[in-house]
């Protein structure tokens, strides 16, 4: 037993249920297309100025969390937001992560699908004022993963808002990336409760707009474009959006908060999935989508509903600070031996809501060595005074 704080500030015992799901592999193909957003495990021992420097990463934990996640059947969605860039991780070590990850990837016996988020946050963003340096800066990172073996995610680029880019502007970088790639491309609308510097994305402070916009850009060309991730945590917007696409354009969800109703569908349209929260919850994610693939749709519930609630809490206000809830439930759970972050991104969040994201963690079956996690729960707070 635990004795947790609550957010009234009192000590609350609690005991785990000790009723885990036990990570394996599908046994039918999958009939979602499900990518995991993964983070990058630090190394706390060559760690040197946090803050200041490029954060020093455990390769063999990082990957081997990655292994993890495709024995179960989900595909990978490499250096991505969840993984840190532009808070913590640079570029560099983002190219790193991305070529190591399709080495490894190439050898599993899964044959795992890997997409690469390819952005501009190797350029600083006073260098980035027209179309033609913020195209530059993505091709740079764009051949640097096609040359790897990756498919492209088009990140999105505070350069736009920076500079308060006109939809033209989007259209002209957008349009050559989309056309020149090698094989069809994610697009990635992130919302600003995710990243507050990507406010008005697309040229439009109306959703509205912007949807039509992107909606345009893809009827171009789609067959350049594998699908469109989004991330504005808005189920009525996604559900409405994806009855607009192409044929053959798929709705990746990016929304921690509503997935599960969104990936079982209205009966004529459902969303594929690119979720950092499936990182966390992937032995819950994985099952449920076999169940839904054996057209089981009450046990696709059983096993998913129970993580909304969790995901809700990882993902709350300030949402950007999400990462940390991953990172916690990946040490909980044995992948890595410390709870250090780059950039020590790990005190973005206090320990009322890692109490209570271990309460959801354990309630939702995805502490999956519970005396583990019990004994460093138990770590954590001692450290704050409890």
């Amino acid at each position: 037993m635990l004795n947790l704080p609550t957010e009234d500030g009192r000590l609350e015992p609690y005991t785990l249920s000790g009723n885990p799901l036990i990570p394996r592999a599908p046994d039918v193909p999958l009939t979602r297309t499900a990518f995991a957003a993964a983070h990058v495990v630090s190394d706390p021992l060559r760690e040197r100025n946090p803050w200041d420097t490029r954060p020093a990463v455990d390769w063999d934990a990082t990957l081997a969390f990655r292994q993890g996640l495709w024995d179960q059947g989900l595909g990978l969605a490499e250096a991505m937001d969840t993984a840190q860039r532009g808070m913590g991780v640079d570029w560099q070590t983002a190219r790193e992560l991305i070529e190591r990850t399709l080495v490894a990837a190439k050898t599993h016996p899964l044959k795992p699908r890997v997409a690469c988020g390819a952005g501009t946050d190797h350029r600083p963003l006073e260098t980035l004022t027209t179309a033609a340096q913020i195209l530059a800066a993505y091709s740079e990172q764009a051949e640097a993963i096609e040359a790897a073996g990756g498919q492209l995610i088009l990140m999105a680029s505070r350069a736009f808002p920076a500079m308060t880019a006109t939809p033209d502007v989007y259209h002209r970088v957008y349009r050559s990336l989309i056309d020149g790639a090698a094989e069809p491309v994610i697009l990635h609308w992130l919302g600003d409760m995710f990243d507050p510097a990507l406010t008005g994305y697309w040229g439009h402070a109306d959703v509205a707009k912007a949807s039509d916009f992107v909606l345009d850009l893809i009827a171009e060309n789609p067959k350049q474009v594998d699908g469109i991730k989004i991330s504005l945590l808005d189920q009525a917007h996604e559900e409405a959006f994806r009855t607009r696409l192409p044929d053959g354009v798929r709705l990746y969800t990016g929304d921690d908060f509503n997935y599960a109703d969104l990936i079982a569908g209205d009966g004529k349209c459902f969303s594929h999935a690119l979720l950092g929260i499936f990182a966390a919850i992937a032995p819950a994610a994985s099952q449920a989508l076999e169940a839904l693939a054996q057209e089981d749709v009450a046990k696709f519930h059983s096993l998913l509903e129970p993580t909304v609630p969790l995901s809700r809490e990882i993902f709350k206000e300030p949402t950007r600070f999400y990462k940390a809830g991953i990172a916690f439930l990946s040490w909980l759970n044995g992948y890595q031996s410390h709870f250090i972050m780059p950039a020590g991104f790990q005190s973005s969040r206090d320990i009322t809501h890692y109490a209570h994201v271990f309460r959801l963690a354990d309630q939702s079956r995805v502490l999956i060595r519970p005396d583990l996690a019990e004994a460093r729960m138990k770590t954590l707070l001692s450290l704050h005074g409890i």
